[in-house]
């Protein structure tokens, strides 16, 4: 039986947080088993908020070492840079023809984009964002799109621009449908209700103990609670959402101990950073063996686009015959 497709993608902003793993890599780990996976390396997305392409390339490396170091498979989950199968511009480009400004000023996710990125001019990238993204998904054929609520409103867009293409040139494209997923969010170090390296309140995938200990200390916590003996309200407290998510089997223990006051929260810190660091370990481990060995890096990276590569030409060339240019 032929396995569903799906595609997802991240912008390179270089080494990922433990936010982002929590977010999306632990979903895509468990996703490469049951469908097919497409990994993409949104080179030309980051463009909308960072220009400075020189380090783009670098920033894609990093990054494809912790998608390798959490778990991502190469022989199941092809990884590719977008900027490196034309095909995605050129299907953009098709797409582009067949929506409307209109329509895409009515997408409600690019009012809280235009509000998150702090834009004072809208570029065409921010509002043809969800063309790009159809043209990513359907160009290798995806069934599926693993997204939270929020970002439903993009693959409707996506299931538009194939049922339009389709009416207009003929069968091509199947309408992809949301993989509705629950995505945890982990709180900044500082108590931002987002953890991003732009606001300095991360943990890396690549942090040793040390600077797991060291980024801790410094983390909010129960603003009641001001040393140990004081009651604590743990479900105020960000470290014990950490705790939630890397130490479950002691929870219980730590709700009642900073709740009596016998646990204060330098101790509870520590405990939070052993088990943080517990988890990080084998991840930190395998990102050293790649390090080391970035040649092979390279290739993992050569290898995922060539096959990307051959799925991308043979839809192009579909498309060009339905439209009678190819």
């Amino acid at each position: 039986m032929t396995k569903k497709v799906i595609l997802s993608g991240m912008r390179p902003t270089g080494r990922l947080h433990i936010g982002h793993y929590v977010g999306a890599l632990e979903n895509w780990i468990k996703l490469q088993n049951e469908y097919q996976n497409y990994h993409l390396i949104a080179d030309y997305h980051v463009l909308t908020t960072n220009l400075n392409s020189e380090n783009i390339y670098r920033d894609s490396i990093e990054m494809l070492i912790d998608w390798l170091s959490a778990g991502l498979d190469p022989e199941k989950s092809p990884m590719f840079r977008q900027s490196q199968i034309k095909e995605h511009a050129e299907l953009h480009l098709i797409f582009s023809m067949l929506i409307t400004v209109s329509r895409l000023e009515r997408n409600p996710t690019l009012k809280d984009q235009v509000r998150d990125l702090n834009i004072d001019a809208l570029v065409y990238g921010h509002l043809g964002y969800p063309v790009l993204q159809a043209a990513d998904i359907l160009l290798y054929k995806g069934d599926k799109v693993p997204v939270g609520e929020d970002q439903v409103p993009h693959v409707e867009i996506t299931r538009e621009l194939a049922r339009r293409f389709n009416n207009q040139y003929g069968e091509v494209f199947s309408e992809p449908e949301p993989l509705l997923t629950k995505f945890s969010r982990l709180v900044g170090l500082d108590g931002n209700a987002k953890m991003s390296k732009s606001l300095g309140n991360t943990i890396l995938l690549s942090d040793d103990a040390e600077a797991v200990k060291s980024k801790l200390r410094k983390a909010v916590t129960d603003p009641q609670k001001l040393r140990k003996g004081d009651p604590g309200h743990p479900e105020v407290c960000l470290v014990f959402s950490y705790h939630k998510r890397f130490n479950p089997d002691e929870v219980p223990a730590i709700d009642a101990d900073c709740r009596s006051g016998k646990l204060g929260c330098v101790d509870c810190k520590l405990k939070c950073a052993s088990k943080i660091s517990e988890f990080l370990e084998p991840i930190l481990e395998k990102r050293k063996h790649y390090e080391a060995n970035i040649e092979t890096v390279k290739e993992i990276l050569a290898d995922g686009e060539t096959r990307a590569r051959r799925i991308a030409v043979a839809t192009m060339q579909e498309v060009r015959e339905k439209m009678k240019i190819g």
